[in-house]
């Protein structure tokens, strides 16, 4: 079997990877270590690259389209990793999972609807929305001081008063790292059906599970979920292939997807990119050895910025994730606004993260940490960290 270096530290100068070039617009310095949107640092599978080399060496790039053996890839996948059960008419193509988004908002929604979401959550859930001139309704989570949970009452409130047409459900949920419950989703499922709510459910972290958990697809826990819930999904987060833009969407419901994929297929919203199907067909097949390795990786690195915050930054604490290469890091007994918090962590420890409140008001006194990166990185941005911290004491 073979092993990979995930301790490599890898130049991306040069690559046009946002998390470099978009370093200006975003924090307003480029000399910083960046460790903010959600790609990681590492050599991708050898298979992919192998694969799109293969493709490329062919002088002709023609119209393509999708074999049988990309979408059995995902079939396949979906069965082995996670016992969930597609059919290949259930199964649509996908430019990236925001795109899904809007899509599913356009299709579903009117203008002037309102759409539910749970902050702190994955900020373009409120800018497609607002983008498209829905209204967002908020149902935020619950958090106790260690985890968070859905506020369920809350949400039957919000259905109540706003009569919301959607609802978006990040699960497992970013920035947090829960996978939910299927008595969680259960409940959710049964309140969408009851008030003719479609549930979108934003699942592109569902391959990183950690810890050994499963993880739970929200169409799977019911009849109920069954009838009302689009799947989004795609091979980018997990086996580190943003940039091929390969997503894809499930509908088991068959009242539900024919008029919305017609929809898609009649405005080619639904049509495979050569390279896209080419690299999620390679990850899916021969990807899992490489997977299983980064996420070994990844768990011993949030194990690292734990223990490391416990014994020397105690005021800071680590939302432990359930899945995903991101951590959520509470920063409210520093007594810092958010201007403040941010301004240190850039200025004085020179680090690029993701400003907690990007994802609501509910993440103030919050950052994102992305530790999808060599240890030795990570290692130095935590001493720098500390540092910050301790300087606030002088």
């Amino acid at each position: 079997m073979t092993t990979y270096d995930f301790d490599r530290v890898i130049d991306r100068t040069g690559t046009f990877a946002t998390k470099l070039d978009g370093l200006d617009q975003m924090f307003g310095r480029h000399d910083v270590t960046p460790l903010w949107i959600a790609d990681l640092d590492f050599a991708v599978c050898p298979e992919i690259t192998a694969a799109l080399r293969h493709r490329l060496d062919h002088p002709v790039l023609g119209y393509s389209a999708a074999p049988d053996s990309y979408w059995n890839s995902i079939i396949n996948w979906q069965h082995h990793r996670h016992n969930f059960e597609i059919t290949r008419e259930e199964l649509c193509f996908i430019p990236g999972v925001v795109k899904g988004l809007g899509l599913s908002i356009n299709y579903f929604s009117n203008r002037g609807d309102h759409i539910v979401i749970q902050p702190p959550v994955y900020h373009p859930f409120r800018m497609v929305i607002e983008g498209n001139g829905r209204i967002v309704s908020e149902n935020p989570l619950l958090f106790d001081g260690t985890s968070y949970r859905m506020d369920l009452e809350g949400l039957a409130k919000v259905i109540e008063r706003d009569h919301p047409t959607m609802m978006i459900l990040c699960n497992p949920h970013n920035p947090i790292g829960i996978q939910w419950d299927e008595d969680t989703l259960r409940q959710v499922a049964s309140m969408a059906r009851k008030a003719n709510m479609v549930i979108v459910s934003d699942e592109i972290h569902g391959d990183l599970m950690l810890e050994g958990r499963k993880h739970i697809p929200t169409v799977s826990v019911s009849d109920d979920a069954r009838k009302v819930t689009v799947t989004l999904g795609a091979p980018s987060k997990t086996f580190n292939i943003p940039g091929l833009v390969s997503s894809w969407m499930v509908v088991k419901d068959p009242e539900l997807r024919h008029g919305f994929y017609h929809w898609m297929e009649a405005n080619e919203f639904c049509a495979p990119v050569l390279i896209s199907t080419i690299g999620a067909e390679a990850a899916y097949t021969f990807g899992e050895n490489w997977l299983n390795q980064m996420l070994d990786y990844v768990q011993k690195n949030i194990n690292f910025v734990d223990e490391f915050l416990s014994t020397r930054c105690p005021q800071v604490k680590c939302v432990r994730p359930q899945a995903s290469f991101l951590v959520w890091l509470d920063f409210r007994a520093l007594g810092l606004c958010q201007k403040e918090l941010m301004n240190m962590l850039l200025e004085k420890a020179h680090l690029a993260l993701n400003d907690g409140s990007m994802f609501g008001s509910q993440g103030c006194g919050f950052v994102r940490l992305n530790v999808g990166t060599p240890r030795s990185v990570l290692a130095e941005a935590l001493e720098h960290i500390a540092s910050a911290v301790a300087s606030l004491k002088c």
